[in-house]
């Protein structure tokens, strides 16, 4: 078994420098043009999380001025319906103020007429 495990190596050395030829052709054919696309992805890449970035910042803007302007509105909102129970409760004292002059001007015209008859 010594002998099968000498030639596993010997196979695997062939691969490794049968793959380490093949880079080396490769970069001697494209090796400037596959820098080149290299370098232009790397700046492409940084574009890009730099926009990524940018975005994000913008997202976080907006979630903040909406979160202001909610605020704002709830804010508002509370204030016109405490405003709105305020005269809804003004007007409910009104009503009851001229039902009961009415209950206090019939209650006088009575004792007005009562007055003239017995005159």
């Amino acid at each position: 078994m010594a002998k099968n495990d000498k030639i596993v190596f010997k196979l695997e050395d062939k691969i490794e420098s049968s793959a380490s030829k093949i880079e080396v052709i490769k970069n001697l054919i494209f090796g400037e043009t596959i820098q080149e696309y290299d370098a232009e992805l790397e700046v492409l890449k940084k574009e890009v999380l730099k926009k990524k970035q940018e975005l994000e910042d913008l997202i976080d803007e907006v979630k903040s001025d909406l979160n202001t302007t909610l605020d704002s509105v709830a804010t508002d909102v509370n204030i016109r319906i405490t405003e709105l129970e305020k005269n809804f409760s003004e007007k409910i004292e009104d009503i009851q103020q001229d039902q009961v002059n009415k209950d206090t001007l019939g209650k006088l015209l009575i004792e007005m007429g009562e007055r003239i008859g017995g005159k």
